[in-house]
């Protein structure tokens, strides 16, 4: 597949004044631009993973900053508009420099910050231009080598949302919902923060406590959550039968999650189990192999997710791994936390005809980035593609509709949802 040059600006520095290119390292291309507040979970950064590294070279060298009298010019493979006049660039950074009442600015703070700029003037918040500290950040938590609070997290209409908290962990105990408005983190305010921005604030050491203000439907007023960070540990499968019916959770699509489901359907082999309950609520997402592999229990051909660019080329994925649940009665449950892989799973099983859904709409978030690693050690994450059901349904955006909404009730202790999706296998296996 070929990735196309992103549209920033190479900086030309004046002769001998060279700058040196380092090679790029591969990174994960991941899509559904989500970040996991969490640790000890490798699988994620965010929403889906893919497992192929196509990190290309940086298209920009080191900071202008740098060089005596650079001059900004636009790429050759590049189209920029002929009423650009890129040398007002320079005439705003030389006014800045001349003119300020903090003279002289920092260099490296007005050039990252211009870059964070041109990014942010898409108007997408899951493209982001990270500087080299927030880059390297960013990597580490790919290895999942840091502490936090195990929820993940979004923007829906510019403001920053819990997309879903992972079970059992701090942020769950602490009593954080699918859905809440996080208005401040430890004071600052989040209407201006990246999600990038909004990690780094949450997470820290180990045992620290981190204040969130959070507003939601039926609080009067904004209400201080304060969460202990910790080590995440989840169990990404869990499942249990009753009588005849099968309740899988699946509460991530991790590295494990196929062995562990795989022992959940050995057992409901064992058990003659008639139906089965898959349930994805507050299910962030994970690998996309791994969503992809879940589907295709279900599905015997066809498409699973489609990936579509700007250039209105596109990519099926197809059905891959084990067929072992082809006719086996099955209701999916979802909600406003179900995301990403989830929506890839819940929408594949629907379009094929293989699963009745049941719930709330999924949160909608169907977006493909690439990271890319530039030369001083900065990145840009930039959205290039966006996912589609196989019946070319969007989900970006917009969500997966269940075929049966049910909101949950006032009686907590009663799960309506799961209840429904109880009814309706019944009378499926009568």
């Amino acid at each position: 597949m070929t990735v196309y040059p992103q549209s920033c600006y190479n900086i030309k520095p004046m002769p001998k004044r060279k700058i040196k290119r380092k090679k790029t390292r591969p990174i994960k291309r991941f899509f559904l631009g989500y970040t996991l507040v969490l640790v000890g979970l490798a699988a994620f950064a965010g929403g889906v993973m893919f497992e192929r590294g196509v990190l290309k070279e940086g298209c920009c060298g080191k900071p202008a900053a740098q060089a005596a009298a650079p001059v900004l010019i636009a790429p050759s493979e590049m189209f920029v508009n002929e009423d650009v006049d890129t040398s007002l660039y320079w005439k705003v950074w030389s006014v800045i420099q001349d003119r300020h009442i903090d003279k002289p600015a920092d260099d490296d703070d007005l050039f990252y910050g211009s870059l964070e700029g041109l990014v942010g003037a898409l108007d997408d918040p899951y493209s982001t231009f990270l500087r080299p500290k927030t880059a390297e950040r960013f990597t580490t938590d790919l290895s999942g080598k840091f502490f936090g609070i195990g929820a993940e997290i979004g923007i829906r209409d510019t403001r920053l949302v819990v997309v879903a908290p992972l079970p059992d962990t701090p942020a769950d105990r602490a009593g954080l919902l699918a859905g809440d408005n996080i208005v401040t983190i430890d004071g600052t305010e989040s209407l201006s923060l990246s999600i990038e921005e909004a990690v780094d604030l949450i997470r820290g050491p180990k045992g620290t406590v981190v204040t969130l203000g959070i507003f939601r439907e039926g609080f009067d007023e904004i209400t201080d959550f304060p969460i202990t960070r910790g080590e995440i540990v989840l169990k990404s499968v869990d499942w249990e039968i009753e009588g005849n019916i099968a309740h899988i959770k699946v509460a991530q699509f991790g590295g494990d999650t196929m062995k562990l489901f795989a022992e959940a359907i050995r057992d409901v082999d064992a058990q003659g189990v008639d139906g089965v309950i898959l349930d994805l609520r507050n299910n962030p997402g994970g690998f996309l192999t791994t969503a992809v592999q879940m589907a295709s229990e279900w599905i015997p051909q066809g498409p699973i997710v489609v990936e579509k660019f700007s250039d209105g080329t596109k990519e099926n994925y197809l059905r891959e791994g084990k067929l072992r649940l082809l006719d086996m009665p099955t209701v999916v449950l979802v909600n406003g936390g179900s995301a990403s892989g989830s929506e890839i799973v819940a929408g594949a099983l629907q379009d094929h005809e293989k699963a009745t859904l049941v719930g709330t709409q999924t949160f909608g978030k169907g977006s493909v980035q690439d990271l890319e690693q530039l030369s001083d050690g900065s990145a840009i994450k930039i959205t290039i593609a966006e996912w589609f059901t196989p019946n070319n349904r969007a989900i970006n955006g917009v969500g997966i509709e269940p075929d049966i909404i049910i909101e949950q009730g006032e009686d907590l202790t009663i799960d309506d949802a799961y209840e429904k999706a109880k009814e309706l296998l019944l009378e499926k296996i009568k």
